[in-house]
């Protein structure tokens, strides 16, 4: 096996890391280029929002399929840059999250740089094929029937 690439399953979890890097490295570069203060981990939140209006941190953890304590993270940086507000909710741990009109004002901007990412990724995924937005949809699918701690009991009997 060469050191300029991964391959098998035991380099896999390396190279789906290294390729989430390359992605979001260059999407933040092109933020910061644009005068965003905005990350790439970001944009999930945004889109459901868009679609769902605003939420409460378990219903945007339910609906990125992520933690809570992932949301919770995310959700405390977007807040220090302004980009959403959260308020309490029916009782004291409840905490609803919403666009700030910063973001809302940012939209045509983000828009732009969503575009461009859907049509670089088409790009690779016909550069390596056709097969890599597939396949992951395909795992993804795969392991919301069957989370991968089955796969591995699997393997330890």
């Amino acid at each position: 096996m060469s050191n300029n690439h991964t391959s098998g399953a035991a380099s896999f979890g390396a190279a789906l890391r290294r390729l989430i890097d390359q992605l979001d490295g260059a999407l933040e570069a092109a933020y910061v280029a644009d005068g965003l203060d905005f990350r790439p981990r970001y944009t999930p939140i945004l889109r459901a929002i868009l679609a769902h209006g605003p939420l409460t941190l378990r219903g945007l953890a339910d609906q990125l399929g992520v933690s809570h304590s992932a949301v919770s993270q995310t959700i405390a940086q977007m807040a220090a840059r302004q980009l959403v507000t959260v308020t309490k909710g029916r009782d004291a741990r409840e905490r609803i999250v919403d666009l700030s009109d910063a973001t809302l004002a940012l939209m045509p901007r983000l828009e732009c740089h969503w575009a461009t990412a859907r049509a670089a990724t088409e790009a690779l995924d016909t550069a390596v094929g056709g097969m890599l937005v597939d396949a992951v949809a395909r795992a993804n699918a795969a392991l919301a029937e069957r989370p991968f701690k089955h796969w591995l009991d699997d393997q330890r009997q």
